[in-house]
C-alpha cells in the first residue's frame, strides 16, 4: 500500500492569520493554483489512486477534488471511474474552542508558553470560554480513522492490486495522525528512504516528522515483510529515534487500545514534499491572496493555446 498524507491549499485564514480549525475556511486562488498543481504532479507520476478521503471542511475536500480531477484530466483515470472523494468528519482540523476565527496570539516576552497558551490560562476560569480541543481527543478520532477507514484497505489488496490511498486534511490533525499510526508499527519495521534527509543529521524523533506546509504531502510505502519495497536498502532508525515514538504515544495513547500492524514494514519516502509548488508565483495585486471563485481563470490560461480545426 502508499499512502499519501497531504496538507489542504493556502485559505483566506492562513493569510489573514486567524485561527481556523473547524471553521470553514476558503481557499484562495493561490491555495486553488497549488492544488492543481499537487494533483497534476501526482497524475503524471502515474500514481492511480484507488481511494481518497478528505476532511469535510471545504479547504481539505477541494483540494482532494483537484486530485481527482487531474486523475481523470491526464489519464490516470478513465473517465467513467467510480473513484470518489470520500468526505470524513473526522479527519477535520483541531477545534481551538474560543480561539476559533480570532487573530493569531503571538508569544508574550519572558515566557516559553505560546501566545493562546498563556491567554488560556487567564481565561480559563470564564464560563463562556470554550477550550481548545485536547490531544487525546485528536488521538481517538485518528486510531477510530485508522481502524474504520485506513486498516480495512489493507484486507483488500492481492499480489495484483495495491491500494494507493491519498489523505487530505489539515496541519494538525495530520501530524496526529501519522503519530497514531507510526504507533502501529514496530520500531524496527519503520525505515527511511535512502537519501532523505529529516532533521539535523537525522536525530529529529520520527513523530516529529511532519509539518506540513500547503498542499506538502508525506509518502509512506507500507508492504508484508517478505515483499522488497525496491532495488535499495532503507535507511534502518536509530533506537534513540525509537525510544523517543514509544514514550511520546504511550502517553498520549495511554489506556487505549489499537491494532498492531503485524507483519508489515514501512519505508517513510518524502516528508513535506513540495517539488510541485516549485516556479508557482502568487498572482499580484491582492488577487492571489483573495477567496477562490470557480469562475476566475489563473494568467496561465489565458496563454494556453487554441485547438485549431
Amino acid at each position: 500500500m502508499k499512502l499519501f498524507l497531504i496538507r489542504h491549499g493556502e485559505t483566506v485564514d492562513n493569510v489573514a492569520q486567524v485561527y481556523a480549525g473547524v471553521k470553514d475556511s476558503a481557499l484562495t486562488l493561490h491555495g486553488s493554483l497549488q492544488a492543481t498543481r499537487l494533483g497534476q504532479h501526482l497524475a503524471k507520476a502515474g500514481l492511480r489512486f484507488t481511494r481518497i478521503f478528505s476532511s469535510d471542511l471545504q479547504r481539505a475536500y477541494k483540494t482532494a477534488e483537484a486530485i481527482h480531477l487531474a486523475q481523470i484530466e491526464l489519464g490516470v483515470a478513465s473517465a467513467d471511474c467510480t473513484l470518489a472523494v470520500t468526505q470524513v468528519p473526522l479527519l477535520r482540523e483541531q477545534d481551538f474552542g474560543f480561539y476559533e476565527g480570532k487573530p493569531i496570539l503571538t508569544r508574550s516576552r519572558g515566557t516559553n508558553k505560546t501566545g493562546k497558551d498563556d491567554h488560556r490560562e487567564q481565561r480559563q476560569d470564564d464560563p463562556e470560554f470554550k477550550n481548545v480541543e485536547s490531544k487525546e481527543s485528536m488521538a481517538l478520532r485518528m486510531n477510530t480513522l485508522l481502524d474504520e477507514n485506513l486498516l480495512p484497505a489493507l484486507q483488500t489488496e492481492t499480489e495484483a492490486f495495491e491500494e494507493i490511498i491519498a489523505i487530505v486534511a489539515h496541519g494538525i490533525i495530520l501530524s496526529l495522525l501519522w503519530r497514531c499510526f507510526l504507533k502501529r508499527f514496530a520500531a524496527q519495521t519503520v525505515s527511511l528512504a535512502p537519501g532523505l534527509a529529516v532533521g539535523g543529521g537525522g536525530i529529529t524523533p520520527l513523530e516529529y516528522l511532519g509539518g506540513w506546509s500547503n498542499t506538502g504531502y508525506m509518502e509512506l510505502d507500507i508492504r508484508p515483510r517478505d515483499v522488497p519495497m525496491n532495488s535499495h536498502t532503507p535507511t534502518p532508525i536509530s533506537n534513540d529515534n525509537s525510544e523517543s515514538v514509544d514514550k511520546s504515544l504511550k502517553s498520549e495513547q495511554s489506556g487505549s487500545t489499537v491494532s498492531v500492524m503485524l507483519g508489515q514494514y514501512m519505508v517513510i519516502k518524502t516528508v513535506n514534499a513540495k517539488e510541485h509548488l516549485k516556479g508557482l508565483k502568487r498572482t499580484g495585486g491582492g488577487v492571489g491572496s483573495s477567496k477562490f471563485d470557480s469562475g476566475q481563470k489563473s494568467i496561465e490560461s489565458f496563454f494556453k493555446k487554441r485547438k485549431i480545426g
